[in-house]
């Protein structure tokens, strides 16, 4: 429920505590049956009811969605000191990576398809963003799996990550 909705539906029933407090207090100087104002007192009591209900669980969202907030915000902020702490060691790697690509003497354009692969992306996702066709993809991997002596994107992967991920103990 939006929180316009759990104010309207809670002004409306503080009006009708309101008026049916206004109704049990006239009935009441009216010389009206007791059974009929404690019918009235219970509807009142009901309507405040429904509004403790409602901006209870208003409070709780508002809070649930500061705690999220401030998770969010600390996970950004691992996220940025992972990223600070990393780069080093990041390109580093590229760099010998592309040292290991130019032993295997690939051209450019096979040199950035061989880091598309590494970094996950399919031949159709690496034709997208080189804007070439998926035909000319193949042939630049194929042409970097026969330049490596590797047989595809898992040998070629593991050539350059197997000895980053440590064993399990």
């Amino acid at each position: 429920m939006k929180v316009n909705e759990r104010i309207a539906i809670s002004l409306i029933l503080i009006s009708i505590t309101v008026l049916t407090s206004i109704d049990i207090y006239t009935d009441y100087f009216d010389g009206v049956a007791w059974w009929h104002i404690i019918i009235e007192g219970i509807i009142a009591v009901f309507a405040l009811s429904g509004v403790y209900y409602l901006l209870r669980g208003q409070i709780r969202l508002k809070r649930t969605l500061e705690k999220e907030q401030e998770f969010s915000a600390e996970l950004k902020h691992e996220a940025l000191k992972w990223k600070k702490l990393s780069r080093s060691y990041v390109e580093g790697l590229s760099k010998e990576i592309d040292k290991q690509l130019t032993v295997w003497e690939l051209t450019k354009a096979e040199k950035d398809v061989a880091f598309l692969l590494l970094k996950g992306l399919s031949l159709k996702e690496i034709a997208h963003v080189r804007s070439t066709s998926v035909k000319t993809v193949r042939t630049q991997a194929n042409s970097i799996y026969s330049k490596s002596g590797l047989s595809g994107r898992s040998e070629l992967s593991a050539f350059f990550l197997e000895d980053l991920l440590l064993p399990n103990k």
